[in-house]
């Protein structure tokens, strides 16, 4: 398993994450920032579970990011 996570508040809306990792990253029209699809959030940053298969689509887009605002690990 893998936690990932997303400080959602400094997001750019660059829209990588979503380029790269679609089944689990969505922008949102209302404001213009990228969505961790289901992610609960507290105080800024959405974490969300996932398999083990969203690894490397996921890492790359944590490295891709412009302003390193994700974070994914195995747990």
């Amino acid at each position: 398993m893998i936690r990932i996570t997303h400080h959602r508040a400094k997001c750019i809306g660059c829209n990588y994450c979503v380029e790269v990792a679609p089944s689990r990253w969505t922008m949102d029209e209302s404001d213009g920032k990228s969505n961790l699809n289901g992610a609960s959030g507290k105080k800024g940053f959405f974490t969300v579970i996932a398999s083990d298969d969203e690894f490397y689509a996921n890492t790359e887009a944590a490295e891709i990011c412009p302003v390193k605002i994700i974070k994914v690990e195995k747990i």
